[in-house]
Formats: C-alpha cells, structure tokens, sequence
C-alpha cells in the first residue's frame, strides 16, 4: 500500500486478542488481511501486493509478463523452501523438529546463496531494476539475519548483506514501521499509508 499509495483503513491486531469482526471477515486469523468491495477478502501478503500495484504501481515493481513469471517463482521458493527452515531456525522452541536448529539454518542458507549469485550479477534480485521479487523476500532474510547477526555477517555472501543493509537503511521500511496501537470498535480511523512516498534505493 505504501507503494501504491492507495489509502485504506488500518486496524492493528494483536494476533493473541484477534478482533471479532477479523474472524468473521477471515476466519483463517492471519495477518494481513485486505477487505475491500462489499466481500471481495484478501489473506496473503503476496495476494495484497500484487492486487495493489495492479491498480497503481509508481516505482514499476511489477516486471513484464515473463520476468514477473519468474518474480512469483521466486517469491514461491521464499515462501514454501526458505520460510519452512526459517522458522525452524528462528522458533526451534515452537517446533518439534527432528533436525537440530544448525541443520535448518544450512537449509536455509541454500536459498541465500541462490540470491548471493544473483546480487553478483545484477544490483536487484531480477536485474537493473527493483521489484516485486526483492520487496517480497527482504523481510525473511531480515528475520534470518536478525536471529544471529554476527553469524549471518560472517558468511560469504557479501552482495546479499549490502542489499539486506540498503533495505535496512532505507526509507521505504522506515515508513511502515510506526507502532501503532491496537485497533478497537468505536476508535478514530486510521488512514495507511500515512506518510510521503518513500523508496528503497541500493548503495552502489
């Protein structure tokens, strides 16, 4: 939304007091949730993107038809390979896994040394340009990065750090990042995005 800029109405959730009228619009209780229209409801991050910049895309997040082909299959990858051994790295405590936290950390590692050779190619995860695919998997390598820093930092993938740390830097994430608090019936509206249009750019 950000990057579109089309307004909607933001309610923040907290997933451990979900809103009634959350589960009756999404009864799956996951955040992001899109309702717009009179029924139309949206319940994945990648669905809510691509429907936003499909109405507006100002910065052209979206490639044409065969590089965005190949944008989705990434984000795929992200989403199914690399979040599963992500999660079991970050959360070992939560799943009952029968490989030990190291073994899914080397998993994952796999998928960013896929994009450590594409950023040695190209500044952007499809080429000249940033896209869909970088914005949708910056967030998880934070994460990843995030759990153990000075390990992450030590790895021979020095293009992934330098585009993980302009993404850190810039003001595109700066400007989703403000707390709000949560969302009850009868508050005032809260309009996102909020703020002027921001954007991430690659030190180079």
């Amino acid at each position: 939304m950000q990057v579109s800029r089309i307004e909607c109405e933001l309610r923040e959730v907290v997933l451990r007091d979900k809103p009634p009228c959350m589960l009756s619009a999404s009864p799956k209780g996951t955040v992001p949730v899109l309702i717009h229209g009179e029924a139309n409801v949206l319940e994945e991050s990648l669905d809510i993107m691509l429907w936003a910049l499909r109405q507006n895309d100002p910065q052209h997040w979206l490639p044409a038809e065969g590089p965005l082909d190949q944008a989705l299959a990434l984000v795929a990858r992200n989403d199914d390979e690399f979040k599963y051994h992500l999660d079991r790295y970050k959360y070992e405590n939560r799943h009952e896994a029968a490989e030990p936290q190291v073994d899914h950390r080397a998993a994952a590692s796999t998928f960013l040394l896929d994009l450590e050779a594409r950023l040695c190619q190209t500044p952007w995860l499809l080429g000249s340009a940033l896209s869909l695919a970088d914005a949708a998997v910056a967030p998880f390598v934070r994460q990843f990065a995030n759990t153990d820093r000075a390990w992450f930092d030590s790895q021979p993938w020095p293009k992934l750090i330098a585009w993980l740390d302009d993404f850190l830097r810039s003001a595109l994430l700066a400007s989703v990042m403000d707390k709000h608090k949560q969302w009850a019936p009868g508050d005032a509206t809260t309009i996102f995005p909020c703020s002027e249009e921001a954007s991430w750019q690659r030190s180079l």
